[in-house]
């Protein structure tokens, strides 16, 4: 691995084309590497997350937490490597259930949802909301792909692209109370003393 990274550029993506694992080159402009894209800044969102727990190490959100988010990163760096190499398998249904396992886990914890729930809070509630929101473009992208190529992307990862969203709608909820804050509710009220005050 070292000796491939060891050369950051090489001039061949200079036409507009990109190359696979299998040698094949692709134009930049498909939409497999828009899905790669997609699935990449949602990695980095999530890396903010991480980085946005570390300094508030005085919260009391658990060490589980923490240790899922590392491994949400190396599942969709796998994704990203099913893409590159379709013969790859980087997740699996195993890994789908255990998602939904976490937000099981979670929700137990947690008030039932009566309103709508805007994307704010603390600092750290609203990138978890930027990256479901980013996760479920990752996700429109990825079906897209798969209407357009069948074999590009496996239905095993547009499901956990699909579970994640989930999990990270719930773990937005989850981390509002050791971030000491309230969840910010939709409010008709709002719109409505606007229009009056026009």
């Amino acid at each position: 691995m070292g000796n491939r990274l060891s050369k950051i550029y090489t001039r061949t993506g200079d036409d507009g084309s990109t190359g696979m694992a299998d040698g094949s080159r692709f134009s930049k402009a498909d939409n497999l590497f828009g899905v790669m894209g997609d699935i990449d800044e949602l990695n980095s969102h999530i890396g903010l997350v991480r980085a946005q727990l570390q300094r508030n190490k005085g919260q009391s959100i658990s060490k589980d937490f923490s240790q899922a988010l590392v491994i949400i990163q190396h599942l969709l760096f796998n994704i990203g490597g099913e893409l590159a190499m379709p013969e790859y398998e980087g997740v699996n249904a195993t890994h789908i259930e255990w998602l939904e396992q976490q937000i099981d886990m979670m929700n137990t914890t947690l008030p039932p949802l009566k309103d709508f729930i805007l994307p704010t809070g603390s600092v750290l509630v609203s990138q978890l909301h930027v990256a479901r929101s980013v996760c479920r473009r990752a996700e429109r992208q990825a079906v897209l792909l798969q209407e357009q190529r069948p074999t590009a992307i496996r239905r095993t990862a547009i499901s956990f692209i699909n579970r994640l969203s989930d999990w990270l709608f719930v773990a937005a909820r989850f981390c509002t109370d050791p971030e000491q804050v309230s969840e910010v509710l939709w409010d008709s009220q709002v719109l409505q003393n606007f229009a009056d005050n026009r």
